[in-house]
């Protein structure tokens, strides 16, 4: 039976430049689970590759026929996000590994959905002023700017993941980016790789 590493930390921690390295490694054979949004894609994303960039009407289908495995929202100073993890057919246990990413919430919920067995958790921690002067860097880097956004992102993610979360949800290994992101790819594949022996 495969598993599903999830990758997760505070934002600006270097998780999409993790997952996409990871994605990378044909020798890994992990498979990537593409989450649902309905918040507008940015600069440099496509459609179902970072997201299914979807609309509230989607979300609401899977809803009526009882496909979401987990949801949460944000709600933003444009309006309210939706973040999700539905059953569509792109998960086969039985035959693959796969890689996704998400929140300690959104873990959790995988967990209760697949069980324990099958979640492998890939925590990245950051130095929190480091985490800000990337978080600044890319938003400066985007055509429109939300520099509002990037700092109620900053501030909630130091509740939603906040020691108590962390151990609540039985998170033991930290695997921190605090400095050039190639030690922390190595450190992750190395991890990934003994998993899989097990």
């Amino acid at each position: 039976m495969g598993k599903i590493f999830y990758l997760m930390g505070k934002s600006a921690s270097g998780k999409d430049h993790i997952y996409e390295y990871l994605k990378q490694q044909e020798t890994l054979e992990l498979r990537p689970l593409v989450l649902y949004t309905t918040r507008p894609i940015r600069q440099g994303e496509q459609d179902g590759r970072e997201y299914f960039f979807t609309d509230e009407k989607k979300l609401e289908d899977f809803r009526r026929e009882g496909r979401i495995i987990e949801e949460r929202v944000y709600h933003t100073v444009q309006g309210p996000w939706y973040y999700f993890t539905a059953d569509d057919g792109q998960i086969s246990l039985e035959k693959n590994n796969y890689l996704s990413i998400g929140t300690l919430e959104s873990y959790e919920k995988m967990k209760e959905y697949y069980g324990e067995e099958r979640m492998c958790p890939l925590y990245v921690e950051v130095d929190d002023g480091i985490r800000l002067e990337r978080a600044l860097k890319r938003e400066r880097k985007q055509q429109h700017p939300q520099y509002a956004e990037m700092c109620r992102r900053f501030l909630a993610d130091c509740e939603d993941f906040s020691e108590e979360k962390i151990e609540r949800a039985g998170i033991r290994r930290r695997f921190y980016n605090n400095g050039a992101i190639e030690d922390c790819f190595s450190e992750i594949q190395n991890f990934v790789e003994q998993v899989k022996k097990l």
